[in-house]
């Protein structure tokens, strides 16, 4: 088994909790009112006068997500070798910001929610407690998804494809260059680790230097530290996302949301069978494990539209 059970129980419970918060969130951001007026999925604008990226094409926008994704982490390489600690630390600080004052904006005033995500981003970044890292967590990706999966070019084919793609990725990020492991422990050790972040033991660390053993948990000092990114938190809720905006189309709000939980459900399960079947002096990309789960869920969501 990777973790304890209490840490995996711990991260198995916050990974589901992201998912369906996430859900809540790209589902508000939705007209539904003008949805069933032209036949098509109708889209609420953002807050504070943000637009989404303007991707007509499915192909442009897997495109522009793994550009995305190969210039952040070539820049977050940089920032390593040059130890560039503070400049990494105002980026992620930044994102979080946005992230999530987007979440809490689907729920309250988008000026209260700004201030709100305002002050837990100082000091989820600037003063890090578990309690504060974890649970903004929840609401992180759901802004994130907010942004992108409810732009038009986005559909179930496109969620298929993305999963692929960052199964992919993640596989030769783990086990062939391996920098996946450099930016975890890079972000580990700046205490702005961008995914859940778990301490086996809640003391004080007696050292300040960070090792690696086994896939997810990172060693600072003496206390070891169970972590799973924050991709592999946001590809599943996107795919998720898409399939709920497809199933929006034929179905009751209610349903298509029950139908959509699905997926999550087998998500998690993946995610579960991947803590308890994994070795603790192993490294393992998750993704390939929670697109599996993605896969799975996404069939019985077809099975249940027959009944």
């Amino acid at each position: 088994m990777k973790h304890t059970v209490k840490i995996t129980w711990i991260l198995v419970f916050i990974f589901l909790a992201a998912q369906i918060m996430g859900l809540f969130i790209i589902n508000s951001y939705i007209d539904y009112g003008a949805t069933g007026e032209k036949g098509v999925v109708v889209v609420r604008n953002l807050p504070y006068g943000m637009e989404r990226p303007p991707i007509e094409q499915e192909s442009s926008f897997l495109l522009f997500m793994m550009s995305a994704i190969f210039i952040g982490t070539f820049l977050l390489l940089m920032l390593i070798k040059l130890r560039k600690v503070f400049i990494w630390k105002i980026w992620y600080f930044t994102a979080v910001v946005l992230c999530l004052a987007i979440a809490f904006s689907a729920f309250i005033n988008s000026t209260i929610a700004f201030l709100l995500a305002l002050v837990l981003s100082i000091f989820k970044v600037f003063k890090p407690s578990l309690l504060i890292h974890n649970m903004t967590e929840i609401f992180v990706y759901g802004g994130i998804a907010a942004i992108f999966v409810l732009i038009p070019a986005v559909n179930v084919m496109v969620g298929f494809g993305l999963l692929i793609l960052i199964s992919l990725y993640d596989m030769y990020a783990v086990w062939k260059s391996k920098h996946m492991i450099k930016l975890a422990k890079f972000t580990n050790e700046s205490k702005t680790f961008a995914g859940l972040s778990i301490p086996y033991k809640l003391e004080k660390a007696k050292g300040k230097k960070t090792s690696k053993k086994g896939k997810g948990v990172l060693v600072r000092g003496e206390r070891k530290v169970a972590v799973l990114g924050g991709g592999d938190i946001a590809f599943p809720l996107i795919f998720a996302g898409a399939v709920m905006k497809d199933l929006m189309l034929t179905n009751s709000i209610i349903v298509g949301f029950m139908k959509t939980l699905i997926i999550p459900l087998f998500v998690t399960v993946a995610l579960f069978l991947l803590f308890v079947k994994g070795k603790k002096d192993k490294f393992y990309p998750a993704m390939p494990y929670l697109s599996a789960g993605c896969f799975v869920g996404y069939f019985f969501v077809w099975l249940s539209s027959f009944i």
